[in-house]
């Protein structure tokens, strides 16, 4: 029946307007990937299944599950389903979906309307009934305003989240039974950064970690929808005993071609971390850094912080083009592959910014600095693509000016020394440092909060590197075995 589903889920997907589904943010679960994450539970002790499914949509998720049940796959006597779905747009289809299985199987279902959050939070505050056995999730991807009612809510019951998909996971996590299985995909955006910290704090303090999938290309979980987000699986035990960590890695949402591989809990998420960040390493990927990278940035006598120049800030003193009384201004748009440009044509953004008294503050001294943009695009195959700012670029200008959406490092807000400058660059530019900044990053943006935390080789091995830079070539594969090379010796 999963197939019809699937008709019906491109056929409302199809029907259904743009901004409907943003303001709900509703993306209903493919047929592949449903398939997949009712898979991944496992046999329990449990003989009564109570089920879980906040955001059903039409029930993709539920009726997976019930494909597992119906062949004896899960063995349970009786199966109660709770389905949370708000928009009753999508009512009908879902009770005409849940009805068919309810005939083949001894099955039991409600359909709620009501806001899952308001729900949820009611019922731990106020209700004693049996918590849900298994939860199977695709919650709606949409942010939380620090006013918004929901912060109060969940804030009652111990919640401190940014988003409603990890707001679903954790009232989710409080619902369910010990024991109690949880398989959700959800934005990969929550394993690092401080806004999600709380919630990290939530799920590893509550749950075990049992696997992990990641698809390998932005955009494949939901592809339909023109969905860029990163997206991982995730299936949890809750008030299990954690244990090693099953990671899983597909290309697309076929599976056709799935690596898998387990990893104790501690490559996951190191003991002593404060930040609680959650690494998600590739089956395949190298180990070197592990070998060659053993100091803070502290330890290498740099720094990195976020360009100073927020530039709506100091609208009256941008200028399109370098002029008399006037400083060098980079955006990401003066830097192509690993040089700089500038000052550039054709442009939207302007190339200078006014030097005085008022604006002095925000630049930086003329010197040598490795710069890295925050964002990066769809197309690059790599997260992060370091380039060195050289001052011989900017004839005479005794100051740079970095805009905010730069990451710039920098020794106490003053260049370096051009080696150093050009073997970080390179050292930053290799596969196995973009591959390593992966495992703990599902964001398209590069924070320098994320560049703090990373590990680096010693100032000495940067500057052997930087020593070496003109003799490497351009070439991806070029630069990873020069880099090793050098850092190795």
């Amino acid at each position: 029946m999963l197939k019809e589903i699937e008709k019906s889920r491109l056929r409302v997907s199809g029907t259904t307007d743009a901004k409907h589904k943003s303001q709900l943010g509703q993306f209903l679960t493919p047929e592949t990937t449903a398939r997949f994450m009712a898979g991944m539970f496992t046999s329990a002790s449990h003989t009564e299944c109570r089920l879980l499914d906040a955001g059903a949509g039409i029930g993709s998720l539920s009726c997976a599950f019930f494909e597992r049940i119906a062949p004896g796959d899960l063995a349970f006597k009786n199966i109660s389903l709770i389905a949370y779905e708000i928009d009753p747009a999508l009512h009908s289809e879902l009770n005409r979906t849940l009805s068919r299985y309810a005939k083949s199987i001894n099955l039991s279902y409600e359909i709620k309307s009501e806001d899952f959050i308001e729900s949820s939070v009611n019922r731990i505050q106020f209700e004693s009934e049996a918590g849900f056995t298994h939860a199977i999730l695709n919650p709606p991807y949409k942010k939380i305003s620090s006013s918004s009612r929901y912060r109060f809510m969940l804030k009652n019951v111990g919640i401190e989240t940014v988003n409603l998909y990890s707001a679903f996971v954790a009232l989710a996590v409080l619902l369910m039974a010990k024991g109690g299985q949880i398989v959700a995909i959800i934005p990969r955006s929550f394993c690092n950064g401080p806004y999600y910290k709380p919630f990290r704090e939530i799920l590893l303090s509550n749950s075990a970690i049992r696997k992990i999938h990641l698809f390998e290309s932005r955009g494949t979980a939901f592809k339909d929808d023109g969905v860029l987000q990163e997206n991982v699986i995730f299936h949890l035990e809750v008030c299990g005993v954690q244990g090693s960590v099953e990671v899983t890695t597909s290309t697309d949402d076929k599976f056709n071609d799935l690596v898998s591989r387990n990893y104790p809990f501690e490559r996951i998420v190191p003991p002593n971390d404060q930040e609680k960040f959650i690494h998600i390493p590739s089956p395949e990927q190298r180990d070197e850094i592990n070998s060659i990278a053993h100091c803070s940035l502290a330890e290498v006598g740099i720094a990195v912080s976020t360009g100073p120049v927020v530039d709506f800030r100091l609208k009256e003193y941008l200028r399109a083009m370098p002029g008399e009384g006037t400083a060098p201004l980079l955006y990401p748009a003066h830097f192509s592959s690993t040089h700089v440009e500038w000052p550039k044509d054709g442009i939207k953004k302007p190339n200078a910014m006014v030097l005085n008294s008022k604006t002095e503050k925000w630049f930086y001294p003329s010197g040598n600095y490795c710069v890295i943009r925050r964002f990066s695009s769809k197309e690059e195959k790599r997260r992060i693509v370091a380039c060195v700012v050289n001052p011989s670029e900017f004839g005479s200008s005794q100051v740079i000016g970095f805009e905010n959406h730069l990451n710039v490092f920098h020794e106490g807000r003053r260049g370096m020394s051009e080696q150093l400058a050009k073997g970080l660059s390179l050292y930053l530019n290799t596969t196995m440092v973009d591959e390593h900044f992966r495992q703990f990053s599902g964001h398209t943006q590069v924070n320098a909060t994320d560049l703090k935390l990373m590990k680096y080789p010693s100032r000495e091995k940067l500057t052997a590197l930087g020593e070496v830079a003109s003799d490497i070539g351009n070439s991806q594969e070029q630069i990873d075995l020069a880099v090793l090379k050098v850092l190795k010796q």
